[in-house]
């Protein structure tokens, strides 16, 4: 006899069918056969019936993604903006646009402090004509890192518009939302001071301008940066202002819901078409009562209606926080007041951890206790008085008074930041380690009143977190940093890691002030993440090879986030006094290299074979170190070129290596022939930088290198490169 079913139980097994279809693994198809068969035995028969039909339209969207990133535009000459993405930073302004039905992200140079101007004010909905080239968005470079291709994708974008010229604007008189937005953002920034404006469109617009940067970054460091991703709290106050002003004015309760549901898609365009906006809107419109099934008819709305959504973060963290809400906090309904927020406040936060980890690989205990206490703050407080306020400001009455309540209320959380500067990094996990985490987080949270129980579970969960921070196998990885480099040696357990410079940009300043604009560091993007994503919370040693920014210019970033332990420079590198005044601003112990100086790690030691002072060039000043590390010979150059290596030569006759790090990125003026006969590598790693504008490496090096049947790896063609100690050999990885 076919029994009934939950709607909950469809929902659980399309996530392992969606996944299965965007981004297929064995351990995701071992669960769903498993959890299959359970609903064969149950003979869910109409669940099975509704997964297939799923199974077919998400197959179907996959299809249709194919077909779009081929059958892309190869020219445009014009595009209408969405003007709600309008966003200028320095002379750089982007935006997305649609063109025949088609998204394109849009970038331009502005050529003017007039046009800056013009842009930054627009107000006006309108066409761009333009000319411009069409590029493929970039791919994910580092391991574990930002796959900026693949979350275009899941916006309906697959192409970067690159406009070297914007030739006219035609106007059009169109009513738009979005544009709703923009003029009530351009008002808030010209009506109210800085910090005041920008939480002012945050909290009510899901809008943060580049000005909040530093700012951001340190209510992220906190744990607590989700408190300005506009979601059920929000919706809940505006819907439920409109709802009892509406009854007040003695409208029936049949009639308020139906003005509620176009306020509600008012509200949507009014705050960006956020996910975790749409989510909670539509959980609050659908009319059931049973808690369960409004979540999961607005999970397979959105999976219709939006069928990327569970490929982002965003919307994996939306989902997650409401199912926690809706099905673990009804377990305290016995608690009140203090106690039952911070209950909450901890349930969210172990319940997220897992996916937390999984995304940004780091996570900030305190964040527990300071999301209950700014949520009052920023939902009970901050909220309704910035709405009051904005609409006060429309009949020009003037608030702006109120601002050195947001000026102490920053210098607070700098103080907190400044004293809990340090999340605790847990590393990636993998696939099989991120399901055991969410079946442990929620036996935890299920048997939170069995304390023997839950002290089991507790101590298997602190081994899980243990081994995803401490890899078990020793590798040395090439980070993809550019046109630069970075090396990271890290021993087994993280219980060893040396960083080879911390690579970085060469910093061009405009010639004009209004020029400027407001950008992260290259570290923030590439090494960063990828030492968080191994579980790196500190650098035992740093060697600075020479004090080239393209090599060293990351050195403060990485040090405001990484502690670094001790740093080995050359004396060479000590007569630069811009490098000097880096070193005084960190609390690192600074060691001058010797010749012979070692550093233990894998069972072995790095040693320097050059004390960086005896070239005539900062290039040839490199420091140079050796190691044998489980019957392989690492030579490590920096940016060594040919007096360099004829030194080098002179000093090690007898020197050979297996893998060779080629010197200055693979420029001519490195990798002689001579010095390749000498030291007989069978393995060349090359970092440079896609496209770079030095054209390196240089064919002559390549030629060299490929002559002598050496196999080559390349940063700017593979990504990063990993070699990876396993099963008693090194096993070579790269990203790409």
């Amino acid at each position: 006899m076919k029994q009934k079913f939950t709607l909950i139980y469809l929902v659980y097994l399309l996530v392992f069918v969606y996944f299965l279809i965007f981004s297929f693994s064995w351990p995701l198809l071992i669960l769903s056969l498993f959890s299959l068969f359970i609903a064969f035995y149950r003979q869910y028969y109409s669940l099975l019936a509704l997964l297939l039909c799923f199974s077919f339209f998400l197959l179907m969207v996959k299809k249709e993604t194919e077909v779009q990133e081929i059958q892309q535009p190869e020219k445009i000459s014009k595009i209408t903006p969405y003007m709600d993405t309008l966003q200028v930073n320095g002379n750089r302004l982007s935006f997305r646009g649609e063109v025949n039905g088609r998204d394109f992200q849009g970038f331009y140079t502005l050529t003017s402090e007039k046009e800056k101007e013009y842009f930054k004010n627009l107000r006006i909905k309108g066409i761009f004509y333009i000319e411009g080239t069409l590029d493929i968005p970039e791919e994910q470079r580092n391991f574990s890192s930002f796959d900026y291709r693949k979350y275009l994708r899941t916006q309906g974008i697959y192409r970067l518009l690159k406009i070297e010229k914007i030739e006219g604007f035609e106007e059009k008189h169109d009513f738009d939302l979005r544009l709703v937005r923009r003029k009530a953002i351009l008002w808030t920034q010209e009506h109210f001071p800085s910090p005041m404006s920008s939480y002012m469109t945050g909290l009510l617009f899901g809008w943060l301008d580049k000005d909040f940067e530093e700012m951001g970054e340190l209510y992220t460091s906190l744990g607590i940066i989700h408190l300005f991703a506009l979601s059920g709290m929000q919706v809940n106050f505006f819907i439920e202002l409109l709802r009892n002003i509406l009854l007040r004015l003695g409208l029936s309760r049949k009639l308020v819901y139906f003005i509620q549901i176009p306020f509600s898609i008012f509200y949507a365009f009014l705050t960006g078409l956020s996910l975790s906006i749409l989510r909670a809107l539509l959980q609050k419109n659908i009319p059931i009562k049973n808690s369960s099934d409004r979540f999961s008819i607005t999970f397979l709305l959105l999976m219709i209606f939006s069928p990327y959504f569970l490929l982002t973060t965003g919307g994996q963290l939306t989902m997650l926080y409401s199912f926690l809400i809706t099905f673990f906090s009804q377990k305290f309904n016995e608690l009140k007041g203090l106690k039952r927020a911070l209950l909450d406040s901890t349930v969210l936060a172990v319940g997220v951890l897992p996916l937390l980890i999984f995304h940004f690989h780091s996570f900030q205990p305190l964040s527990i206790i300071l999301t209950l206490l700014f949520s009052l703050i920023f939902d009970f407080l901050l909220l309704p008085g910035l709405l009051f306020v904005f609409l006060l400001s429309l009949f020009g009455i003037d608030l702006t008074l109120l601002n050195p309540f947001f000026i102490i209320l920053e210098s607070i959380v700098r103080l907190v930041g400044s004293l809990f500067d340090k999340p605790i990094v847990f590393g990636k996990p993998n696939l099989i380690f991120l399901l055991l985490l969410f079946m442990l987080s929620g036996l935890a949270l299920d048997f939170y009143r069995k304390r023997n129980w839950n002290l089991v579970v507790i101590i298997v969960l602190f081994f899980l977190f243990f081994l995803v921070k401490n890899p078990k196998h020793p590798s040395i990885t090439m980070v993809d940093v550019g046109q630069g480099d970075s090396i990271l040696l890290q021993d087994r357990w993280n219980s060893q890691n040396i960083l080879i410079d911390t690579g970085g940009r060469l910093k061009i300043r405009a010639d004009e002030q209004w020029k400027e604009g407001i950008y992260k560091s290259n570290a923030e993007s590439t090494l960063l993440p990828y030492l968080r994503a191994s579980g790196v919370s500190k650098v035992d040693v740093l060697i600075v090879t020479h004090p080239d920014e393209d090599h060293i210019g990351d050195l403060e970033s990485v040090a405001q986030k990484v502690p670094i332990k001790n740093i080995y420079v050359s004396a060479s590198a000590l007569e630069k006094k811009n490098f000097v005044k880096k070193l005084s601003s960190l609390k690192s112990q600074i060691h001058i290299v010797q010749e012979g100086d070692k550093l233990p790690i894998f069972n072995s030691y790095l040693r320097f074979l050059t004390t960086g002072g005896e070239g005539k060039s900062d290039n040839d000043n490199s420091l140079v170190t050796f190691g044998e590390f489980y019957g392989k010979k690492f030579l490590f150059t920096g940016d060594l070129e040919e007096e360099g290596e004829v030194k080098l030569q002179k000093e090690y006759p007898h020197l050979e290596v297996d893998i060779l790090k080629v010197g200055h990125h693979g420029s001519k003026t490195s990798t002689k022939e001579g010095f390749l006969e000498a030291i007989k590598p069978k393995v060349a790693l090359i970092s440079a930088g896609k496209n770079n504008r030095y054209k390196h490496p240089s064919q002559e090096t390549l030629h060299q290198l490929t002559a002598r049947g050496i196999k080559i790896y390349r940063t700017d063609q593979q990504g990063a490169i990993r070699f990876l100690y396993k099963k008693g050999t090194w096993q070579i990885q790269t990203v790409k």
